[in-house]
């Protein structure tokens, strides 16, 4: 008992932990495109839990007290609101966070590459025109890829 509250490093190790988990799968997230953070699928959910899993030992080290879980859920925590903060008021850091809309799609022309580049399937792709009511490419004025792995669609006006 006398254990879970004692801590196996030095506050400012955990502090630093954090920090630097953080920092690196942030990146890793940004490199891997906007559309893995789009809609979840099992695949996912999968990775965020064994992602989890796997930096755990990077975070808490040889600590297994309950000062230090939660110390660390705090220091997450406040990065997380850190990084939000720094968005809300920053262009720059908001691009370099959460990158640039892309245009995938133009006055009926599909850029394939791309989609390819943005790794972004065609069924993806179709799927978005479907969900507005588009069947036809000749339909489309834009489609852009969104920060957030959605795809907007807006259709050319009709007569």
């Amino acid at each position: 008992m006398t254990d879970l509250f004692a801590l196996a490093m030095p506050w400012w190790e955990f502090v630093l932990r954090a920090v630097a988990v953080y920092v690196i799968l942030l990146v890793m997230i940004r490199l891997s495109g906007k559309r893995s953070m789009g809609q979840f699928t099992a695949f996912d959910v999968l990775l965020i839990v064994l992602l989890g899993n796997a930096v755990q030992n990077a975070l808490l080290g040889e600590d297994h007290s309950l000062t230090g879980g939660l110390l660390l859920a705090a220091i997450l925590m406040t990065l997380n609101w850190s990084v939000g903060w720094l968005t809300a008021r920053s262009r720059h850091v908001e691009r370099l966070v959460e990158g640039v809309p892309v245009v995938l799609a133009k006055d009926g022309q599909l850029y394939e590459s791309v989609l390819k580049k943005e790794l972004v399937s065609r069924n993806d792709f179709f799927e978005a025109l479907r969900q507005e009511g588009e069947l036809e490419m000749d339909d489309v004025r834009i489609a852009i890829l969104e920060t957030d792995g959605r795809i907007s669609v807006i259709p050319k006006d009709r007569k």
